[in-house]
This record gives structure tokens, C-alpha cells and sequence, in this order.
């Protein structure tokens, strides 16, 4: 798939120009990119646990989070083309709130997110390839070696990233795809006569309002599109492929994800969805008999594959961008002569692997849930900059206004205060992941109040228009 056209930079020095040739993105990588970090194996086993529990609750959960995703969508595309650099939620917050909000919420809600998330995706596609082929690798081998090979493709510049993201969006969207229509029309195995309990197609659960209580698991499978606008500089036609990109995006994935949940239930009962580690191993082994296990494993690999290659794309960009600003260590402004912000990548890299080998699934379980509470509180922050900056910047260059401002920023906010409340699964969860995600946050901030107001010399909630 090739989508890339070319632009010329002016370089000066010394009088002199220099062009140089530079790829940009075309909306379907960017859509790739949206897609690759949205679909991962956590939202995988989400919806097929939600769909297990609720049934119509869930899809009317579904369309919730769908709704609420856009808003996030809308606001991240308005600030992002006002302000159209790297540091993405960090330039926005310190243009409206100040510097110590803007980097407490870029390190707590996506910098330690990605270093905790990507470990139990790695875990997950480790345990999936000693199941399809035991006792040939060793432990952990495979997932470092992923990690290793995108890191050095991402290294290498945009162009390659692409060309990678690409063919890895199209596997994992043709694999959930295929799972969805396969097991809706029975083409492969037919439908199984479920001996459990079957998942509950009323609408009691949507009439009786109960389905709120699900849109927090639903909210899972919708979050991280706007992992695309710290590339912003990189992509096409930005003012138009950006909303484009988030906005689609979710629409395609929300449509994916309602046929691969649907599917599940007709071939496993609401027991085996909710409760088994990886329902998604069973969704394929009973839609294609004794093949289940490879396209499971294909899906698993894709689905983590996408999330590492997108996260070391976007997050050494967004690190990049705040140290231009002064607010992350100065090296992280280094990069290579493929233009890519080599220092972030060396680091979220090095964390990631170092969580993976020193800490075991179950730990990095709570310490996910509690760090993604912290990228809830992100959104937050996203939909209060686009309110404080429409009242302090009355004129400024809006390519993109989020319609019907400020009701889809006023509904994020409270509805991302909720889903933040209720983001644990069970009731004996919820006091450690409180506990982890505070602690999380109590650290951060400490560390951000003593680098603005010593490091940067700024005041903690002043905002800088710089």
C-alpha cells in the first residue's frame, strides 16, 4: 500500500539551501496508525467479556463510548491544528493551563501508560506462541525480539514506520474481519449448540439504564486515536486527513469490533467469555476448528506488533516536543539524520523491556489499570484546554472547531470522570488500583512542581503562549 507523496524542505546554512526530500503520510497510514494502537489484545478479551456480561446492554455500552471517542476526537483535532507541533498535549495544556499540568498529564497519562501497556501485550503473544509451538523459543525471546526489530525500523524514519504500520493494520483488520463474518454466516464451522448459558439479547439492560455501568469496559476498545497527532508534522494535508483519520477511524473500528463481539456469542456460551484468559483463542478455534490457533496467533501478533511500532512512533515525538520546550530532559531533543527523535525511542524501548523481563503479568495488570486511569484524566485535561483556549484565544487559527462546542467537551469530561471511577474490574481491585493510580500521580507531580518551578523557572499554573 503506498501512500506517500513528496514535499521539499528548505535547509539554510551558511546562505546555502539544501533540499531534501521528506515522506509524508497519506490518510491511510494515518488510519493505520489510529487503528494499530486502538486494537490490541486488552480490547480483544474487553469485548468479548463485555458482550458476555451484558449482551444489548453492552452494544447500547458500545455506542456510548463510541460517541464519547469522537468527542475526544474533536478536541484533540482542534488543538492539535491550532497548534501543530510535537508536544501535542503538552503544547496544548501549557498554552491554557500551564506547564506542571501539561507535563503530568503527558508522563502519567502516556508516557508510563505505554511503558506498563505494552509488557502485558508482549506476555500475551508469548503465551500465545507457546501454545501453537511449544518448547521452540525460549521465554520471552520473541517478544524482545519484536521489540528490538521495531524499534530499529522506527529508528530508521517515517517512510519505513509506514510501509511497516501499514501491512500491519491490514493483517490484524483482515483477520478480526474475516473471524467476524465467518463466524456470523457459520462458513467455516457451523454454529454449535451451546450446552451454557447463551448472552441475553433483551432490552431489559438498556431500558432499565443498567448498560451505564458498562461503558467503562466499552470505553476500552475506543481510546488512542489521537496517538496520531504528534506525527502532525509527518502526515499529508493535516488540517483534513487529521479529523479524517481519528473520525473514521473510530467509526471502522467500532463497526469491527460489534460483528467480532457477535460472533463470539454464537459459539461460546457467557461463562467461557467472561471468564477464560484468552476468549478470543477459543472465539477461533470454534469458528475454524484446529486452524483457531494460528489465526488467533496471527491476531495476537499483529495486535501487538501495531500497538509497540505505533507507541515508539508517537511518544518519542510527544517527549521530543517537551524538551523544546524545557519540559523533559534536554536530550531528548537528539535526533538522527532520518529526522526521528532517536533518544526517545532508546528510551521508551529500553523502560518497556526492562518492565517485561523484571515484572510478571499479574502486577502489570494493576499497575495498567492504574496508569490508564491517568490517560482518562488526559482527555480531560484535552477537553479543558479546548473550553479555557476558545475564551482566551477568541481569534486564533482554528482550521478545526469541534462542533456544537462546549457540549461534547462538557459530556467528555464527566463521562471520562466516570469511566476513571469505574475502571477496575472487580470490587477487590479497586482499592489497590486507587491506591497504585494516586500513587502514580502523587510522583509525577512532585517531580513536575520541582522541574517548572526550578528547572523551568515558570510558574506551576501559569500559562506560556511561547
Amino acid at each position: 500500500m503506498s501512500d506517500t507523496t513528496y514535499s521539499s524542505k528548505i535547509a539554510t546554512a551558511g546562505g546555502s539551501a539544501d533540499k531534501t526530500k521528506i515522506n509524508k503520510m497519506g490518510l491511510p497510514t494515518m488510519m493505520a496508525i489510529c487503528i494499530g494502537l486502538v486494537i490490541v489484545q486488552g480490547a480483544m478479551i474487553s469485548a468479548t467479556q463485555g458482550i458476555g456480561i451484558g449482551g444489548m446492554a453492552f452494544v447500547a455500552a458500545m455506542v456510548c463510548a463510541y460517541m464519547l471517542a469522537q468527542f475526544n476526537a474533536m478536541s484533540f483535532a482542534e488543538l492539535s491544528l491550532m497548534f501543530p507541533q510535537e508536544g501535542t498535549l503538552a503544547t496544548y495544556t501549557q498554552k491554557a493551563i500551564g506547564h506542571f499540568p501539561a507535563i503530568v498529564s503527558v508522563f502519567s497519562g502516556y508516557v508510563v501508560v505505554a511503558i506498563l501497556a505494552l509488557p502485558v501485550e508482549m506476555f500475551l503473544v508469548d503465551a500465545m506462541l507457546s501454545e501453537l509451538l511449544p518448547g521452540l523459543f525460549p521465554a520471552k525471546l520473541v517478544p524482545i525480539a519484536i521489540l528490538v526489530i521495531l524499534s530499529v525500523t522506527n529508528l530508521i524514519g517515517a517512510d519505513v514506520f509506514a510501509k511497516v504500520q501499514n501491512m500491519l493494520a491490514f493483517v490484524l483488520v483482515s483477520a478480526l474481519i474475516l473471524i467476524g463474518i465467518f463466524a456470523i454466516t457459520g462458513a467455516s464451522e457451523p454454529h454449535p449448540v451451546l450446552t451454557g448459558d447463551s448472552v441475553d439479547w433483551s432490552f431489559g439492560g438498556v431500558l432499565d439504564g443498567s448498560f451505564v455501568g458498562l461503558i467503562a469496559l466499552a470505553m476500552w476498545l475506543m481510546v488512542g486515536v489521537e496517538f496520531i497527532c504528534p506525527m502532525i508534522n509527518e502526515v499529508q494535508n493535516p488540517t483534513k486527513n487529521i479529523p479524517r483519520a481519528m473520525h473514521w477511524s473510530l467509526t471502522m473500528i467500532f463497526a469491527i469490533f460489534l460483528a467480532f463481539a457477535y460472533g463470539a456469542t454464537l459459539y461460546l456460551d457467557t461463562e467461557t467469555l467472561v471468564t477464560s484468559p484468552i476468549p478470543y483463542l477459543n472465539y477461533a478455534n470454534g469458528v475454524f476448528g484446529q486452524s483457531g490457533l494460528l489465526v488467533a496467533t496471527v491476531m495476537a501478533l499483529t495486535a501487538t506488533c501495531s500497538t509497540i511500532n505505533t507507541i515508539l512512533a508517537s511518544i518519542p515525538r510527544m517527549l521530543h516536543g517537551m524538551a523544546m520546550q524545557g519540559q523533559a530532559f534536554p536530550q531528548l531533543k537528539a535526533k538522527n539524520r532520518y529526522d526521528v527523535p532517536w533518544a526517545g525511542v532508546v528510551m521508551i524501548a529500553s523502560c518497556t523491556a526492562i518492565a517485561f523481563m523484571l515484572v510478571n503479568i499479574d502486577s502489570l495488570i494493576v499497575l495498567v489499570i492504574a496508569a490508564t486511569t491517568s490517560w482518562l484524566l488526559a482527555y480531560m485535561v484535552a477537553h479543558i484546554d479546548v473550553i479555557v483556549l476558545r475564551k482566551k484565544l477568541p481569534n486564533q487559527n482554528r482550521p478545526y472547531k469541534s462542533p456544537f462546542f462546549p457540549i461534547p467537551q462538557i459530556l467528555g469530561i464527566v463521562a471520562m470522570g466516570y469511566v476513571a471511577l469505574h475502571n477496575s474490574p472487580s470490587e477487590e481491585m479497586t482499592q489497590m488500583v486507587y491506591s497504585v493510580a494516586g500513587g502514580i500521580l502523587l510522583l509525577i507531580s512532585f517531580i513536575g512542581a520541582l522541574w517548572v518551578k526550578f528547572y523551568m523557572k515558570r510558574g506551576l499554573f501559569t500559562p506560556d503562549m511561547n
